[in-house]
C-alpha cells in the first residue's frame, strides 16, 4: 500500500430518518472536521463516504454506536477548476486501462483548485500511471488539514 492513499471512510447508513444526522452527531462531538463527503443511496441503506482529519478515531466512535464502517483507500488529485479540468485525469486512467470505481470532489478554498477523489479498481497501477504521467497526487496528510 502507498503512503499516498488517503484513507476514506465508508459508513452503512439504514434508510431511517435521522441516521445522518446522527452519525454527523457523534463525529462533531470527536470535534473532528469533516474535509469531503460523498453520499450513495439505495432502497435499503445509503453509503456516507467521508474524508476526516482522524479517521480511525472516527471509526472506533461509530462502532461503538453499532455502525458499520470500513476504511478505503483513495487518491487525492489537484485538478484545474476549470471546464475539462477531470477529464484531463480521466483520459489518463482511459488510456491506461484503469477502471475507476467512483469519485468525487470539492474545491480547495485557498488555491481555487479542484480537488478529485478517486476510488480505483487497481489502486497501486492507477497511483503509477498518474505519477508517470505528471498528475498532481496529494498526500494524506495535506488533505486531512485543509
Amino acid at each position: 500500500m502507498s503512503e499516498l492513499f488517503v484513507d476514506q471512510l465508508s459508513i452503512f447508513l439504514e434508510n431511517k430518518e435521522g441516521r445522518m444526522l446522527n452519525t454527523l452527531d457523534i463525529i462533531e462531538k470527536l470535534s473532528i472536521n469533516i474535509r469531503a463527503l460523498s453520499i450513495a443511496d439505495t432502497s435499503e441503506f445509503g453509503i456516507l463516504r467521508l474524508i476526516v482529519d482522524n479517521p480511525v478515531k472516527v471509526k472506533e466512535e461509530l462502532e461503538k454506536h453499532d455502525f458499520i464502517v470500513k476504511i478505503t483507500k483513495v487518491l487525492a488529485v489537484s485538478i484545474s477548476d476549470e471546464p475539462g479540468g477531470l477529464n484531463k485525469i480521466l483520459r489518463i486512467l482511459d488510456k491506461h486501462d484503469i477502471n475507476l470505481e467512483y469519485l468525487y470532489a470539492f474545491v480547495e478554498q485557498t488555491t481555487y483548485d479542484a480537488i478529485v477523489l478517486l476510488k480505483l479498481e487497481n489502486m497501486d497501477d492507477g497511483l503509477k500511471v498518474l505519477k508517470e504521467e505528471d498528475a498532481d497526487i496529494i498526500p494524506p496528510e495535506e488533505i486531512y488539514t485543509i
